[in-house]
């Protein structure tokens, strides 16, 4: 929910007004009726800008949304790890990160304060999204959750990270919308293959191992993303703080809805630039461009005249030192669209228009 703030302005009679002296330091000085003085009491305020009444408080605690979304997520354990989840339905549908899922078919999930947890089963994954669905074999009790619009969420917005994070069951943290509409890449994990996430929203909530999965929720108790991942430090050791991601509410629904219906993912809604690519290694052995190992027959790159050896260093105007940078470029693009891709080709730069197509499904 988008926490409206409104500064309020009272009668110049009745607030106090601030003055700074000489010194630099603010003297506090209450206002008075003009008549008690026999000075107008707007004379000093007209000489100094006037000062907004702070803006009102959020609540004092938000329990009451917490009550609320808890029995809709899930731990979910797999002999390999341990992760959250989201309940979709009475079906005992389930959405999750592909990462928790990993290479698992079979699972354990608890909502907090079950005596016991029940088994569930895969539906299907899709690991370029990072999204994966299961369902419950007895969806008994299972609570749907409210799911919002993650296209009006903004920056500043309250948020609460529900989930299980190193196993503690049924964990919340608080924090703020930071950015939405970010492009992140996960690394590769045992079991899960590295991820370009489009449109992330970022958000200071604590994320930590175990809420991968779990609820990011609005104040008004819709979730509104799915939280995935921390940010590492840059100067490594660990995670950096504040700096989390999720995805958007609106693309989980939508890859898991598709999951649901059939098993697989049928339309991804992601560029594609129509090559299989690598990183290419400069002569200091560092990142210097992603190399086309092979075109897709009819893809973009085909059409536009891509072959194998050429080495992209640019798209739309993105610098692609490697892979991750290309992945980043084309997240922030939709099916269709025609990029500048610049190319170097026996020692000489070129560049290109190409059209893009859509990342395959599952």
């Amino acid at each position: 929910m988008n926490t409206t703030q409104r500064v309020r302005r009272a009668g110049l009679a009745t607030v106090a007004a601030l003055v700074i002296g000489g010194s630099g330091v603010a003297i506090g000085a209450a206002a008075t009726d003009s008549s008690a003085s026999g000075t107008p009491a707007a004379a000093t305020a007209t000489q100094s800008p006037a000062v907004p009444a702070p803006a009102t408080p959020g609540p004092a605690s938000y329990a009451s949304v917490v009550r609320q979304v808890l029995p809709s997520v899930v731990l979910i354990r797999t002999e390999n790890g341990l992760g959250s989840g989201v309940v979709l339905d009475r079906s005992g549908n389930i959405v999750t990160n592909a990462h928790v899922a990993g290479n698992a078919t079979e699972f354990q999930v608890q909502v907090a304060g079950d005596t016991a947890p029940r088994s569930a089963r895969l539906v299907g994954t899709y690991p370029p999204d990072d999204l994966a669905v299961i369902r419950a074999d007895d969806p008994s009790g299972l609570q749907p959750a409210r799911f919002g619009d993650s296209g009006t969420v903004q920056a500043g917005d309250v948020v609460l990270a529900i989930g299980n994070p190193l196993g503690l069951s049924g964990s919340v943290t608080q924090g703020i919308i930071s950015a939405t509409d970010r492009a992140v890449t996960e690394p590769a994990t045992d079991g899960s293959p590295a991820a370009t996430l489009p449109g992330a929203i970022q958000t200071s909530a604590p994320i930590n191992p175990g809420n991968s999965g779990g609820a990011l929720v609005s104040a008004s108790g819709q979730v509104v993303g799915i939280p995935t991942l921390a940010a590492g430090s840059p100067q490594g050791g660990g995670q950096a703080q504040g700096i989390g991601f999720a995805i958007s509410s609106n693309l989980a629904r939508d890859i898991a809805a598709q999951i649901i219906d059939t098993g697989h993912v049928t339309n991804s809604h992601r560029a594609a630039i129509g090559a299989e690519v690598a990183t290419v290694l400069g002569p200091d052995g560092t990142a210097g461009g992603v190399g086309v190992v092979a075109v897709t027959s009819g893809g973009g790159a085909e059409r536009a005249g891509l072959r194998a050896g050429d080495v992209i260093t640019a798209v739309g105007g993105a610098q692609t030192t490697d892979t991750t940078a290309l992945s980043q470029a084309l997240a922030a693009a939709e099916p269709g669209d025609k990029v500048t891709v610049t190319i170097s080709r026996d020692g000489q730069d070129r560049s290109v228009q190409v059209t893009l197509g859509e990342l395959p499904g599952s």
